[in-house]
């Protein structure tokens, strides 16, 4: 959708600024770029959030009570009844078969609209008043005599609006636009393959989804613009791949028995068939002169970070320095406590660098770090910035992925292309690993190691908290551990029902378990205080640990047992997941707590859920399904656009079909050189901006 119009013809270009369409004018303008709509492309892509149909209009004669209908007739008389509650507007309209009373209530405004003597359609419900058949507040238009066509009027888009900008005057503005499509819409494919596809043209898609001449016509409009918009997203992320692939090197990663000895030496266990199988697969992308991109899945508690710990001494033995980024401070220092446990007494120097690391300390390792006398390198975000300089970058292996994103990654390759391994204990569904994670290869670690306690889940009602409190004192008193997690960490409004972390802390170290040390964690405390914090409950010195989600990955204390969540209906099933996770380290058994305390019947079975499975992967599917994408990753994040008109979880089908095409597409044509890709190559700029760097291979 990009043709220019000769501006003589005073025609819209799909550049132009809505403002200067009929109508519109400043003013509108600014309520439409409210709605995100700014350009003439941006109004075509508008799409109507519902349709409506109407039903072909009927003789009066023929009208049954209880019964929606469409009729045509001239307005023989009018009143209007101000002194009734509520008033009441009255017609009555005539056809060759017969007479009809139409009631508007509150229709004072109507007197000025409607005249004895006027042509009217009108649509909505018969019914039965005092044994005669009426139609109460039915939708209508004055026609001319001649127009009885009920669909010209009534049927079409039902569009997302707002209090200044009606459906209907979008509507309007938007149906002078579409006599234009055949200059403002170019087609992607050619013939053979929209046929081969079932798909209609380009063209009619947007015609028919403005104004659609019936339901099947709708069906098959959305169908081919459904498709467009899932290839488009599936082109980007092929050719980003590709990217990645062809115009980048790496370096090669020697391997042998010798190295994969040595290694497995520093793991006091023995690895699963599943870490095995994803060390296999890094490995050998490791062992390529292109750079790994490579999403190592697994449920929380399935040794991912040994998987990553493996690849990371892989590339120290290769003499290459090792990145690994976590988006929390706890979660970095944890990661780092990890590789000292296994790395104890051994020649690889490794250091943790936070953003409260500063002065002559930072400058000093930086140094360290730019020289090569550093191997493993942890931290958050602060590993991004500017002043840290690698010698020889060999692995970046970067943490809950979906709390970074695309454009951060890339910042990891600013010097040189390392290989690079994400990890997620969010179980991606299928449809999102196509979508937000697509252009990476996938390594899944299905089973946990053995030796882990079972986690029994169980929904609290308000009635059985204090049994559940008593419970939890004997656990404590047993000498374990328990988290208490809450949606805030302080309460902004004064009258708020929903509990917080400050304020229950009070209530839990002085009312409720004033014989235990209850310790408190958030977000917003300094970096030396939330370590401490952290370090204590380790050592068993802090026996309830009151927090909010800061702890929901990779904090890892074995003889924490108990997970309370309040306000648990608050949080998506996979965060919740992700927050049981924490517990059942070690052989004993751990409970899992939910608070919620609420009417709502959708949300206590969607808590149900987490009492019937433990399995990741089930229940991420059931969070996608009731929650969407958005609530477990931005598509912005991973620079992908945002789906308008597409679902990927009911468009599974065509979206496995773009995915398939838009790689084929790729892989024999890599830069949509060939002319008959030139309308989608400028399609995908619009779409994708700078983000996948085909302006950079152009």
């Amino acid at each position: 959708m990009t043709k220019a119009i000769d501006k003589q013809q005073n025609k819209p270009e799909v550049s132009m600024p809505v403002q200067y369409l009929k109508g519109v004018g400043p003013a509108k303008a600014k309520i439409f770029a409210q709605l995100g709509v700014e350009t003439v492309e941006d109004l075509l892509e508008y799409f109507p959030r519902d349709w409506v149909f109407a039903l072909e209009p009927i003789k009066i004669s023929r009208l049954r009570a209880d019964s929606d209908v469409t009729i045509v007739g001239l307005v023989e008389s009018m009143d209007y009844v101000s002194y009734r509650k509520p008033s009441m507007f009255e017609v009555q309209i005539s056809d060759d078969t017969g007479t009809c009373r139409i009631v508007w209530f509150h229709g004072g405004y109507l007197r000025k609209q409607i005249k004895p003597g006027d042509t009217i359609i009108a649509s909505g419900k018969a019914s039965l008043y005092k044994h005669q058949l009426q139609m109460t507040n039915p939708k209508f238009m004055v026609v001319g005599e001649k127009s009885s066509n009920p669909n010209e009027y009534f049927s079409g888009g039902v569009y997302p609006a707002s209090a200044k900008l009606s459906s209907r005057q979008i509507k309007q503005i938007i149906k002078p636009v579409l006599d234009d499509l055949g200059e403002l819409v170019d087609e992607f494919y050619d013939r053979k393959f929209l046929k081969q596809a079932e798909l209609i043209g380009r063209k009619d898609a947007f015609g028919w989804i403005h104004q659609p001449p019936d339901e099947k016509k709708l069906a098959k409009a959305k169908r081919r613009l459904k498709y467009d918009e899932l290839f488009l997203m599936q082109l980007g992320l092929a050719l980003r791949r590709y990217k990645v692939k062809h115009f980048s090197s790496a370096v090669r990663m020697a391997f042998n028995n010798k190295i994969d000895s040595r290694i497995r030496k520093r793991f006091p266990f023995l690895l699963t068939e599943d870490q095995d199988g994803a060390i296999e697969d890094i490995v050998v992308d490791m062992g390529k002169p292109e750079p790994m991109n490579r999403l190592l899945q697994g449920d929380v508690g399935s040794g991912k970070t040994a998987v990553a710990l493996y690849a990371a001494l892989l590339a120290v033995a290769n003499k290459c320095q090792v990145a690994i980024m976590a988006p929390t401070e706890i979660l970095a220092s944890q990661h780092f406590i990890n590789i000292e446990r296994y790395l104890k007494g051994s020649k690889v120097s490794r250091v943790l660098i936070t953003g409260g690391l500063t002065g002559k300390k930072r400058k000093e390792l930086l140094k360290q770090i730019e020289s090569g006398q550093i191997d493993i390198i942890v931290g958050t975000v602060a590993l991004l910035q500017k002043d840290i300089k690698f010698r020889k970058l060999g692995l970046a292996v970067i943490d809950e992925q979906h709390k970074f994103g695309v454009h951060q990654r890339a910042k990891l390759r600013k010097q040189v292309t390392p290989h690079c391994l994400v990890m997620t204990a969010t179980p991606i569904p299928r449809t999102l690993a196509m979508t937000a994670f697509g252009d990476l290869d996938v390594s899944i670690i299905k089973h946990c190691p053995p030796g882990r306690g079972a986690v029994i889940t169980r929904l609290v009602e308000p009635s059985d908290r204090q049994k559940a409190y008593e419970f939890i004192r004997q656990r404590l008193k047993a000498k374990k551990q328990a988290y208490f997690v809450y949606p805030r960490i302080t309460n902004i409004e004064e009258k708020s029902d929903v509990k917080a972390a400050t304020d229950e802390w009070k209530i839990l170290s002085k009312k409720v378990f004033p014989e235990f040390a209850v310790g408190l964690l958030h977000g917003q405390m300094p970096s030396a205080k939330k370590q401490q914090i952290m370090t204590e409950f380790r050592k068993g010195k802090i026996n309830v640990l009151v927090s909010t989600v800061v702890i929901e990955v990779g904090v890892d204390v074995p003889n924490a047992t108990i997970m309370v969540v309040e306000e648990a209906d608050r949080f998506g099933l996979a965060q919740l997941h992700q927050l049981r996770g924490r517990i059942g380290r070690a052989e004993a058994k751990s409970y899992c707590f939910l608070f919620a305390q609420t009417d709502n019947e959708v949300a206590k079975d969607r808590l149900e859920i987490m009492t019937r499975s433990n399995d990741g992967f089930e229940i991420s599917e059931h969070d996608l399904r009731i929650r969407g994408p958005g609530e477990l990753f931005s598509a912005r994040q991973h620079g992908l656009p945002d789906l308008k008109i597409a679902n990927i979880i009911e468009d599974y089908k065509l979206l496995a079909m773009a995915r398939r095409n838009a790689f084929d597409m790729v892989s024999h044509d890599p830069m949509l050189k060939q002319t008959e890709h030139k309308n989608i190559r400028r399609a995908l700029l619009a779409k994708f901006g700078d983000s996948i760097g085909l302006v950079d291979v152009a």
